[in-house]
């Protein structure tokens, strides 16, 4: 089942099908399987048959893998760090995201500069084109699509 029409994560699974039919074949088979181990499921916790949601930080659809919408906003609301530990919130929340900028550690180098041992924090203009180049890239919405 795992990989056919189950995913598991830790103690969260996802069961899907390509049809609403499929669906509910599959989540019949795997309520069988978690009745027949004496597994308890949260009820509050269970949502069934939707078509997207967010899961792990990310919106997942039919359409694939993309940056959730209400991270966005805060991200569109950032000011440009003043300091070290700015930059390193800053850097620690997109790579994250990473995965959906292309060449990350190149647009993120003259941030990460700021880090190195003993640098004095120059935010210059290198550094405000990396900010606001990142902040545009994560707050447009690419989609990654999943291997079928």
């Amino acid at each position: 089942m795992v990989e056919d029409f189950l995913e598991v994560f830790m103690d969260d699974f996802f069961v899907v099908g390509n049809s609403f039919d499929d669906c509910l074949k599959n989540l019949n088979k795997v309520l069988a399987i978690c009745e027949e181990k004496n597994m308890v499921l949260n009820w509050e916790k269970c949502h069934f048959m939707v078509e997207e949601g967010i899961v792990l930080g990310y919106k997942i659809s039919k359409n694939g893998i993309e940056v959730d919408k209400a991270k966005i906003e805060v991200i569109s609301k950032l000011p440009p760090p003043t300091s070290v530990k700015g930059v390193r919130g800053l850097l620690g929340h997109a790579r994250f995201y990473c995965r959906f900028i292309k060449d990350f550690s190149k647009v993120v180098n003259p941030l990460c500069k700021l880090l190195e041992k003993d640098a004095k924090f120059h935010f210059i203009e290198d550094c405000m084109k990396a900010f606001k180049f990142l902040k545009f890239k994560l707050t447009t919405t690419p989609i990654i699509t999943a291997p079928n």
